[in-house]
């Protein structure tokens, strides 16, 4: 409550999952002014009036206000487009992060805030925690409040990855109330609440597409043409329908299947893995690895660009200093892994003209990692889980 005993307004965006009714749950109980928001946006296979009635019957049962924010059309433009463009220029970009940048916390936060929302709440696991940092200017010392995010109690659903672009100025408007809670004890509160969405199966890959397969959405935008797969010396062995429609690290797809390779033993053969290590789409040409440790797999260092710092002050410490010690995940679900995130040379930056670049940063990993691909998030964080910010691989 405020100082005049006024309950804080929070609108929270429910999906129609049992994450977020789950929240919207826990911030009633919390004592907050909860206002249910289902979010329409663009979608494919008709899920979306399920989710919104499903997010109804959830604000139904707990008592608060509900509403129905139509973005489709910022969605189009802010996302879907976003998506096909980053594939028709032959990147594999990130449409959740897109999401989570212009819809989620950019138009409904400043919908919410337009209609007197104190803060907006989402039901991404993700753990935040506000402090005081002393500060020192030309008009003296002072205190500000400084927000940090960090990786969510349960590992294995930690959302923090697709959070990177938030601002102090958005955080400081955040609620994400399941960032101390795992999985299992978010589905027991909703059983015990009797949430209707309790026993609802989350959803799985691109939100919008529901059933349909990203290369079938991509064909309605982008037109095929058959291609050349290269092995790594260069030499042909199958064909593509499109080096668009395929990212690095991708091995199903290729139709390289029944083709054996002898594994030393005499007489004792098995079919090897394919994975894709690279493509050009200048050329239409896909170039495939043999094998699951080929180190044309692998990259020890990338470039990174539109990098954002949760905590504005990292920035200066990388100049002060050079470089600063991380731990990073180029994917998510990958597990973290140790590097040293640097300002990058000038010149490295013309090694990709696919971005307008106002400044980029690299970072070297201690052992290096497969399966980079340009467009995708680096995410970067301290050794005690804050997450520092993250860029867009070039």
């Amino acid at each position: 409550m405020n100082r005049q005993g006024k309950k804080k307004k929070v609108f929270i965006g429910m999906s129609g999952g049992v994450d977020s009714s789950v929240a919207a749950y826990l911030l009633k109980k919390q004592g907050y002014d909860v206002v249910g928001v289902f979010m329409r946006s663009y979608n494919l296979d008709g899920c979306a009036e399920r989710d919104a009635e499903d997010a109804r019957r959830v604000a139904e049962n707990i008592g608060i206000p509900f509403y129905a924010f139509d973005f489709e059309e910022e969605y189009k433009k802010k996302v879907v487009e976003y998506m096909i463009d980053g594939y028709r220029r032959g990147i594999t970009p990130n449409p959740d992060v897109m999401c989570n940048k212009e819809i989620k916390f950019g138009i409904f936060l400043e919908k919410a805030l337009e209609m007197g929302a104190d803060f907006v709440a989402t039901g991404h696991y993700v753990g935040i925690k506000k402090y005081k940092l002393r500060i020192k200017d030309k008009k003296g010392s002072q205190f500000i409040i400084h927000y940090s995010l960090f990786s969510a109690a349960d590992k294995n659903k930690d959302q923090s990855y697709f959070l990177w672009t938030l601002t102090q100025e958005q955080l400081r408007r955040c609620l994400f109330p399941l960032g101390n809670l795992l999985k299992s004890e978010v589905r027991e509160i909703a059983r015990k609440a009797g949430l209707p969405t309790a026993e609802k199966k989350d959803s799985q890959g691109i939100c919008f597409l529901g059933k349909v397969s990203l290369e079938d959405f991509l064909k309605d935008y982008i037109k095929g043409k058959p291609g050349e797969i290269l092995d790594i010396n260069g030499k042909k062995i199958g064909e593509h329908q499109g080096a668009h429609f395929y990212t690095i690290g991708q091995r199903h797809g290729l139709d390289l299947g029944g083709k054996n390779y002898e594994l030393g033993t005499k007489g004792k053969t098995q079919t090897k893995p394919h994975y894709i290590a690279g493509k050009n789409i200048k050329t239409n040409t896909i170039i495939v690895a043999e094998g699951d440790n080929n180190p044309a797999l692998y990259r020890k260092e990338i470039e990174l660009t539109d990098v954002n710092f949760i905590n504005p002050g990292i920035h200066s410490l990388i100049r002060a200093n050079k470089r600063i010690d991380v731990l990073v995940r180029v994917r998510y679900r990958q597990p973290l892994v140790s590097a040293i995130l640097l300002l990058s040379a000038k010149d490295s930056i013309r090694i990709n003209q696919q971005y307008p670049h106002k400044s980029a940063y690299r970072i070297i990993f201690d052992n290096p990692i497969k399966f980079v691909a340009p467009g995708q998030s680096a995410v970067f964080y301290s050794i005690s889980g804050e997450m520092l910010g993250g860029g867009v691989i070039i």
